[in-house]
């Protein structure tokens, strides 16, 4: 993921996932700390489209740092569209915010 700063990268990136459900709910583990929430997307091509991430509900504990939560929860509801690129998803945030990559989980 970019910030403002250039870019950021989870101690564990295990601690960091987001689950779309086909009903347009989508969970979400932040670190320490989970959430609800909708998304909604049209796909324009086989790699991508537009992407929208609508309010979020998020527990509020204190996870140790180094943590990311936070940033991720903030730029959520500026993500515009996607693409996947080499298995990743790559959210796109408006204005040129950045990017957020996600990697697949790893079944085990």
């Amino acid at each position: 993921m970019n910030d403002a700063q250039g870019s950021v990268r989870p101690d564990d990136r295990s601690k960091y996932t987001l689950t779309f459900g086909e009903n347009g709910q989508l969970s979400a583990r932040l670190d320490c700390n989970r959430g609800a929430g909708t998304w909604r997307n049209e796909i324009s091509n086989a790699t991508g489209g537009t992407l929208a991430v609508g309010p979020m509900a998020v527990t509020k504990a204190l996870c140790p740092a180094p943590t990311i939560g936070e940033l991720i929860e903030r730029q959520l509801p500026y993500v515009r569209s996607f693409t996947i690129r080499d298995g990743r998803l790559n959210m796109a945030l408006m204005a040129d915010g950045g990017i957020i990559v996600w990697e697949p989980v790893k079944a085990m």
